[in-house]
């Protein structure tokens, strides 16, 4: 059943009006976390980045600059991405439904892992390009090399820019790795073919090939990793399970936690759920949701279900 993300319930079985027991609570703070809208940044991405893709194809095959192709090749592996972050992005803000209760928050996921894919794809690319070029070496074109990446280092980087505040969001961050590692591409070849220009030297320009390799690899490591993890629902890197514990056991009444589960919603959003044990400790929904609210603040935990038990988890050697 969909619900709104600007409320939040809490639920007590075998509760009646003024009744100081509880025992759960479902709290989440939706306008807090809602994924902001990057739609304005995506179109101008892709428009500017599919035309920048034609001209560098075209240019490099009129000219007989296979660096200028393969660098085209790369920046249309970085339109797929910025696409498929844009469908992502759409469509982590849908609503739930029967079919799908948490909505589709988890495409961000997705796509931030088939976004590290795509960079890794690109980097073979690159490689690819660089050792054939290193085994059957051309004259390359210095001077359009020069014109034509300087003009992909202001289009890439603009962009990259414009994901720049997003980066808390992993889907928005690997837009930005994109774009970020296509302007140093850029860069790269603009500097190889100045270098050409004054020394004549060919091998110039696949060495930098493989040093612009050797930096995109470290960003795309980094973020397959931390994607793939989401992807697992591993606790957030950022939250330390057993300080969120021992913040929870500290509560006033608790006596002990356990099943105490902590995962990625989205790459934004993170839930939490946990069983106190609070022996004839009176509780209400109030401090269910200061709970909750202590969550959000120190751990950015955004969405939490707390269960209140009586007894201990040993008691009825099942966990009541």
């Amino acid at each position: 059943m969909g619900h709104s993300h600007a409320h939040h319930h809490s639920h007590a079985p075998g509760r009646g009006d003024g009744d100081t027991d509880c025992h759960g609570l479902h709290d989440h703070h939706g306008h807090h976390h809602a994924p902001k809208d990057f739609g304005p940044a995506f179109l101008i991405g892709v428009v500017l980045n599919t035309g920048f893709v034609v001209v560098e194809a075209l240019f490099g095959f009129l000219y007989g600059s296979m660096a200028l192709v393969a660098d085209a090749g790369h920046n249309l592996s970085d339109v797929l991405a910025l696409l498929l972050a844009w469908g992502a992005n759409i469509a982590a803000k849908r609503p739930p439904s029967e079919r799908y209760t948490y909505g589709f928050k988890s495409s961000t996921i997705l796509a931030a892992i088939a976004n590290a894919l795509l960079l890794a794809v690109a980097i073979g690319a690159i490689l690819f390009e660089t050792m054939h070029r290193l085994l059957e070496p051309s004259e390359p074109q210095g001077e359009v090399m020069m014109i034509v990446a300087g003009i992909g280092v202001i289009i890439n980087a603009g962009t990259a820019m414009l994901f720049l505040r997003g980066q808390e969001d992993l889907n928005i961050r690997g837009a930005y790795l994109h774009m970020a590692a296509d302007a140093l591409v850029s860069v790269g070849v603009v500097v190889a073919g100045l270098a050409i220009v004054v020394s004549g030297l060919w091998w110039i320009d696949p060495l930098v090939s493989l040093a612009i390799v050797a930096m995109i690899a470290w960003g795309t490591w980094g973020l397959a990793k931390d994607s793939i993890r989401m992807g697992l629902l591993a606790v957030p890197a950022r939250i330390d399970v057993s300080e969120v514990r021992g913040h929870l056991a500290g509560l006033e009444g608790v006596k002990a936690v356990h099943d105490l589960h902590i995962w990625p919603m989205s790459t934004t959003e993170t839930a939490l759920t946990a069983h106190l044990v609070m022996p004839g400790a009176p509780c209400s929904d109030q401090f269910l949701h200061e709970i909750a609210h202590s969550l959000e603040d120190r751990f950015g935990i955004n969405h939490a279900t707390i269960q209140v038990e009586r007894g201990e988890k040993d008691d009825c050697g099942t966990g009541c």
